[in-house]
């Protein structure tokens, strides 16, 4: 099982390809359905934060769902069942770091898949796979 994890923040210079690379694997264009965010820490010169779903072995967004639409994931994280989901977005409030991103068009979340995709789009090595053991 692998996860995405941030390698260097200080070498993000906030190009956003990464959020626009995971929004485009779902068939979408721009950063409205990206499970990944890249935020200014305060401009150019104190950088950039990347803020994606850190695959938390007891994740509070899943105690948080009153309907259990958000399954745990194995080697952490969960999985989202939309069908489950009703929009209520008490799992957006319950994560610590804000991982936990808002589709305005489902009303429902978006949360990283650890599948990878935005990695190889990172022109500086900030993302990365690795293995869960």
């Amino acid at each position: 099982m692998r996860r995405l994890v941030v390698v260097d923040a200080n070498r993000c210079v906030g190009c956003n390809l990464c959020v626009y690379a995971c929004t485009n694997r779902f068939g979408f264009v721009g950063v409205s359905k990206s499970a990944i965010a890249v935020r200014s820490a305060g401009g150019v010169e104190r950088g950039f934060t990347v803020i994606v779903c850190r695959a938390c072995k007891d994740p509070p967004c899943a105690r948080a769902c009153p309907v259990d639409a958000l399954a745990l994931r194995s080697g952490g994280g969960v999985v989202l069942n939309p069908n489950k989901c009703i929009g209520c977005g008490f799992c957006v409030s319950a994560c610590d770091i804000g991982a936990v991103m808002w589709d305005h068009e489902s009303m429902k979340p978006v949360i990283c898949t650890h599948c990878g995709y935005c990695v190889s789009f990172c022109p500086h090595g900030v993302i990365a796979l690795e293995e869960v053991v």
